[in-house]
């Protein structure tokens, strides 16, 4: 048996490619915001997660141009060895303090924080619980681990506790949620998760890739919108997502930091964040937290997208964040709609299964702070003229 088999067989891309329906790896040539260039023509962005609007700010440019002078272009180590700076330190402390814990510690993606928390925490005797529309990054540390992988019914407070009370109270116990989920847009019920987590011994993470800068009263995420920042142990968030960026970091007490800091593959074997990513994240992070002004606006621009898009009859499914899918159900009418819409100059996120459910094929959008109205009515005139065509709506 050829290895390669599979891959030569594998000719599902280049069939859509040949039909004209494939919806990834579009090549853009530039941009700002909320407005991206492809082929020279301009496509008014609905599929960032940039929510802030920051990757284009002067500071944030600034701050990295900077860096990059002072430090050139890479420390080519990794953190465990010659990669650390004293940028890296400086920024870990800040953001330890922006989410209310003792320690942070920074990673060079946000895949590799939950890879390499996870991984380090739980063994083979351990139990950990999740989410059944946790991220995929969840998913891979789980099974890195080796630990015993429960999985709970979305959202799902009654099904948690089940799953918790079979477990053996000999076991290590580890409960990870997403804050914000990527393609519901709702977001975890931490006031009902953290007693029932306290109740059976466990210990609580949440990933707040898609939460820091949307939610809480500075941006600090789900634990600090629900005011249960003490009651939550880890905090997992990431920088390519409000702060404009590239990378991750996981916050929490000082010694589990420093046993993860020094246990955690994905943390010794990586090189470490460029530094001028980290300066710039530094200065983003400042932005973040001048104002509430963009966060205020970025939920004004949630809201109105979703009772516009519900008054037209689309399924937005449990969303109540500025993260709103368009649940079409059929793959090949997801690639459609997609794809017209594209070529009405709006690109938004195809996600058909098995990324999602069956049957739950949708298009995922998402906002930015800096749209401005005349874009959001822009993209809503393109969804009520297509969703006819194609008699979703």
């Amino acid at each position: 048996m050829d290895l390669f088999k599979k891959c030569f067989e594998y000719t599902a891309v280049k069939e859509a490619k040949s039909d004209g329906y494939y919806p990834y790896f579009i090549p853009f040539s530039g941009g700002d915001d909320t407005v991206m260039i492809y082929n020279g023509a301009p496509k008014i962005m609905i599929g960032s997660n940039n929510y802030l609007g920051l990757t284009h700010h002067p500071k944030v440019i600034e701050a990295a141009e900077r860096a990059l002078h002072e430090y050139g272009t890479g420390r080519t180590g990794s953190r465990f060895l010659n990669g650390t700076l004293d940028i890296h330190e400086a920024f870990e402390k800040e953001l330890a303090e922006f989410v209310g814990k003792e320690a942070a510690l920074i990673f060079s993606t946000g895949y590799l924080v939950n890879l390499g928390v996870i991984s380090a925490l739980l063994g083979r005797t351990d139990a950990v619980v999740i989410d059944k529309l946790d991220h995929a990054s969840i998913v891979d540390g789980c099974l890195l681990s080796g630990a015993i992988v429960h999985r709970y019914r979305h959202n799902d407070m009654a099904d948690l506790e089940k799953t918790l009370a079979s477990i053996p109270e000999k076991s290590g116990k580890l409960v990870v949620v997403d804050g914000i989920f990527s393609m519901e847009g709702d977001i975890a019920k931490l006031p009902e998760i953290c007693p029932t987590v306290q109740k059976y011994g466990a210990r609580l993470m949440v990933d707040d890739a898609h939460s820091l800068g949307v939610l809480g009263p500075n941006g600090d995420g789900t634990a600090a919108h629900f005011g249960l920042t003490s009651r939550v142990d880890l905090i997992m968030g990431t920088f390519s997502k409000s702060f404009g960026a590239v990378g991750g970091f996981i916050a929490g007490n000082a010694d589990v930091v420093d046993y993860i800091k020094h246990n955690s593959r994905a943390m010794i074997f990586t090189a470490s964040l460029p530094h001028r990513v980290g300066a710039g994240l530094r200065a983003a992070l400042q932005i973040s937290q001048s104002g509430p002004e963009r966060r205020q606006k970025l939920s004004e621009i949630g809201n109105y997208m979703r009772k516009e898009y519900r008054g037209m009859g689309f399924d937005t499914s449990t969303s109540e964040t500025p993260v709103i899918p368009i649940v079409i159900g059929d793959n090949m009418k997801t690639f459609t709609f997609w794809k017209q819409l594209f070529n009405e100059g709006v690109y938004t996120n195809a996600v058909v299964s098995p990324a999602v459910p069956g049957n739950s094929s949708r298009l995922r959008t998402s906002y930015i702070a800096t749209h401005r109205q005349e874009q959001l009515d822009f993209v809503l005139e393109k969804f009520r003229k297509i969703g006819k065509e194609l008699a979703i709506i």
